[in-house]
């Protein structure tokens, strides 16, 4: 399951009363709280109650003065807009929480589902590509996951023009799932909009980490490929440009450890670029579903869900070694650590193992000073674990 190493030497139980996933949503909802600051705040103080209230307190610290969580009008608005649409909240740990995303240490804690939650029980692989496909790539995709599904795959797309669509539409009837950039019930690309409710009809899913009625924007795409690439064992690429959001969901499955296969195309066409240059790269090159099926572990009859690791006894809990606190500084050392990270990180992103090496700092020393930065709007994460300046500053 998922490693989290920063205060807690346990991670939290998933919320299990009405109360408790109020509280998660807040504390995800609230102004500059992403998901690994989520997790970061929930494995430091131990609940999304506790986090909360000491959020004002952490922001105050950040220099953000009269912060304020997210208030808990918005969440229960956000809830009845859910039920009223039809759709269903499955958290971090639940029952039908997908396996292979709980292993990613930016999980999203909480998706929102419309369909059938319990196609994400089983084994996927993601099938990507142009929005712009050519005719052969059309067929190739069709081919591909048509023949997935009969090995027993479900295949997961994005739900966008090309080759995204062609996939979905081939897997209709073995179960596909869809993952929104927007909320679920904002069915983007709108020519897309009677594919997406059959998804949901024919015993597939759309699924989202966005509020309901969130509107899809340009940087909603990257954050929403990583769920593509951390739901599937393999992600095959069929036809994408040089510079295409295909190539960014490949890029963040090798970081996943995920199995990346390219389809490959003609030289002279810009659509096969991104393919040949995987290729090039080490992707195993796919010819039929055959090659796909080769790179994969049989698919199993029973899909069994893994277990949140349990919390300690009271009796551990009284032999287990303290938590670890961060060390205190006064306001000149946190002014000139501050100063060193920002010195270090730039709008190319950078891994935050790799900037703590670069600092010769710790963990516990440098990851409270992150989190300051986050909340105060200079530092933003990006899929994969990875750090950038905010742009304009």
């Amino acid at each position: 399951m998922r490693d989290i190493s920063y205060s807690s030497t346990h991670p939290p139980l998933p919320p299990t009363t009405e109360d408790d996933r109020v509280d998660w949503l807040r504390l995800l909802r609230s102004r500059r709280v992403g998901v690994t600051t989520f997790w970061r705040l929930l494995s430091e103080h131990g609940s999304a109650r506790a986090a909360l209230e000491a959020l004002p307190e952490v922001a105050r610290a950040a220099g953000v003065p009269r912060y304020e969580a997210c208030p808990e009008g918005v969440i229960l608005k956000e809830l009845k807009q859910a039920r009223a649409y039809g759709a269903r909240a499955v958290f971090f740990g639940d029952p039908d929480y997908p396996e292979d995303l709980a292993q990613l240490p930016d999980a999203p804690p909480v998706l929102w589902v419309v369909g059938e939650a319990a196609v994400l029980q089983r084994p996927m692989v993601a099938v990507v590509g142009a929005r712009n496909a050519s005719s052969l790539g059309i067929r190739m995709a069709r081919h591909l996951a048509s023949g997935l599904t009969e090995a027993g795959f479900v295949v997961v797309s994005g739900l966008a023009r090309g080759i995204d669509k062609v996939a979905h539409g081939a897997a209709l009837e073995g179960g596909t799932v869809g993952v929104m950039a927007g909320g679920v019930d904002v069915l983007y690309p709108s020519e897309n909009a009677g594919l997406a409710e059959e998804i949901a009809a024919k015993g597939g899913a759309r699924i989202s980490e966005m509020p309901l009625g969130m509107q899809p924007m340009a940087r909603h795409f990257p954050v929403r490929n990583r769920i593509v690439s951390g739901l599937s064992r393999a992600v095959v690429v069929v036809e994408a440009a040089a510079k295409s959001g295909s190539l960014i969901t490949a890029r963040g499955a090798l970081d996943q450890g995920r199995e990346v296969l390219a389809v490959p195309g003609h030289p002279f066409d810009a659509r096969a670029a991104g393919c040949n240059m995987l290729l090039r790269d080490g992707a195993r090159l796919v010819r039929n579903v055959d090659d796909i099926l080769e790179a994969l572990p049989p698919v199993q009859t029973q899909f069994v869900q893994a277990e949140l690791p349990l919390q300690p006894s009271a009796e551990d809990a009284c032999t287990a070694p303290p938590a670890a606190e961060a060390p205190q500084r006064s306001l000149r050392e946190t002014a000139a650590l501050h100063s060193r990270i920002l010195d270090r990180l730039g709008p190319s992103p950078i891994s935050e193992d790799q900037l703590i090496r670069d600092l010769g700092g710790q963990v516990r020393e440098v990851v409270p000073v992150l989190t300051e930065l986050e909340l105060e709007g200079r530092v933003e994460r990006q899929p994969g674990g990875f750090l950038a300046l905010v742009s304009g500053r």
